[in-house]
């Protein structure tokens, strides 16, 4: 892969993009539906890549094309159709403030081609998107790194919320790769699709265990 260092930076969660505050909603998963050990959070982590993480990972693939092709008014539809795709308010912001975030990381090591008025707070698989292109990185590619910070971010958590033994937790990644590459692959497919035909899977657990969360008066994670 000519660009796997590239691919390797971004993914790595210690790139300064805000998502070690975020726990992708097993902070409340863990206290309202009573997830309590790693088979558990195995199964969580999985259902999580296949539903937002496929959507968010084909929106990043769309968006890297986009990106690519210099299609600056389908960042902005590409970015509006994701938004409908997430009916938890508080789902929103925490896409958009990450999205933020991360391209206030990328901007600072990497230019991204992309006219300033038109990539403020857009959501945070598009901005991965400009920024795979931005490396030139290719739409599996970036599909490949969402799908990565869909799990990677909700397993880092675990270690806290549950106080689960973290070997037997990468164990649990370590698993789910395989399945990862395939969804990859899937998202891939939709780098040249139309917004309007992109996944529209639901998660509707998720989104009221975020509604919930955002109003907690105590918490470790901001998601």
């Amino acid at each position: 892969m000519a660009h796997s260092a590239a691919l390797l930076l971004l993914a790595d969660g210690r790139l300064p993009a805000g998502g070690y505050a975020h726990s992708g909603g097993l902070e409340p998963t863990v206290h309202i539906h009573g997830l309590t050990d790693v088979a558990g959070l195995e199964g969580f982590l999985e259902g999580r890549a296949a539903t937002a993480g496929l959507v968010a990972a084909s929106f990043a693939a769309a968006a890297c094309r986009a990106a690519q092709t210099r299609q600056y008014a389908l960042l902005c539809e590409l970015d509006r159709q994701l938004d409908v795709r997430m009916p938890s308010k508080a789902t929103r912001a925490v896409s958009r403030a990450l999205g933020r975030q991360l391209l206030r990381a990328v901007t600072n090591i990497r230019s991204i081609d992309v006219p300033a008025h038109l990539r403020r707070d857009m959501h945070q698989p598009v901005v991965y998107g400009m920024a795979a292109a931005a490396f030139g990185l290719e739409p599996k590619e970036a599909a490949q790194i969402v799908l990565h910070e869909s799990v990677a971010g909700p397993a880092a958590a675990a270690v806290k919320v549950l106080s689960v033994d973290p070997f037997a937790v990468q164990a649990a990644l370590a698993r789910l790769t395989d399945f990862l590459d395939t969804l990859a692959q899937q998202a891939g497919e939709h780098a040249d699709t139309s917004p309007d035909d992109l996944p529209a899977l639901g998660t509707p657990l998720l989104d009221l265990a975020a509604e919930h969360h955002r109003n907690w008066g105590v918490r470790l994670f901001a998601s």
